[in-house]
């Protein structure tokens, strides 16, 4: 028997699991990696957990906010948005154990999170045909969306580290150096039409630098070129903001419901 749709039953696209590209994605994401940098170093350094106690209990968190985040099917804020920022501080700690604790150079941990990102595209694109983040509707999809958004994170951090302070660049300069990129990249996508897709993702791994030479430049100590905020002021202070864009974010989402 034939089945003919009726205007009574309409075809309904799938939802996207994630975020539209918005200035106040841009807004949360850059607060997101900053308060990522000095969480990170306020639980490991200034609660004295160390790397190690730090790492499995963000990890253990992380986790139980992925598994929130992929209860959803359709984008919600609260869930999305805790799975970010606590990719940022694993992504964080995962490079920081890396040149800490296993003695990883930083300019070889850089290489390599570069290669595991391209890597992580080359096996979406062959999976899905796309990278786009506008159609990330299934649960595979979505499984390389967050795989991505860890590695970037990680890269980030290596590579801010790596300008910051092997090359000796120091807080400001390493987060003009990648706010310049930035600024060349948005004139790139609308100026000249750069791909959207590479435009974004190449965007998003230089948020991370550029947002955690932003938290240690405000929470670090005068001597060591900071405002000495410290990392617990700083770390609140991006929650708020964080909290507030939320929150802001998941009112007017029910009123457009």
């Amino acid at each position: 028997m034939a089945f003919t749709l009726t205007p009574e039953m309409p075809l309904v696209a799938p939802a996207n699991r994630v975020p539209e590209v918005t200035p106040a994605f841009w807004l949360i994401k850059l607060t997101a990696v900053t308060m990522g940098e000095t969480a990170a170093d306020f639980l490991a350094i200034n609660l004295g957990l160390g790397l190690g106690a730090t790492t499995i209990l963000m990890t253990v968190v992380l986790l139980a906010m992925l598994v929130w985040q992929f209860g959803q099917r359709a984008y919600r804020p609260a869930p999305y948005w805790a799975a970010v920022v606590m990719i940022s501080v694993v992504g964080t700690l995962i490079t920081d154990n890396m040149t800490d604790a296993m003695g990883v150079p930083l300019i070889a941990s850089t290489i390599g999170f570069a290669l595991v990102l391209a890597g992580t595209f080359a096996l979406w694109f062959a999976s899905e045909r796309t990278l786009s983040i506008h159609e990330v509707f299934t649960t595979r999809r979505e499984l390389f969306y967050w795989a991505a958004i860890l590695f970037t994170f990680a890269l980030g951090t290596a590579a801010g580290d790596l300008v910051a302070e092997r090359f000796g660049a120091g807080f400001m300069a390493t987060g003009a150096l990648f706010g310049a990129i930035i600024a060349s990249l948005t004139f790139g996508y609308y100026v000249l039409k750069l791909d959207a897709i590479w435009a974004f993702w190449l965007c998003y791994i230089f948020t991370r630098p550029l947002g955690a030479s932003v938290g240690d430049f405000l929470s670090q100590p005068a001597e060591f070129g900071g405002l000495g905020l410290g990392t617990l002021v700083t770390s609140a202070a991006f929650l708020a903001i964080i909290a507030a864009t939320v929150a802001t974010m998941t009112l007017q989402a029910r009123n457009r419901t």
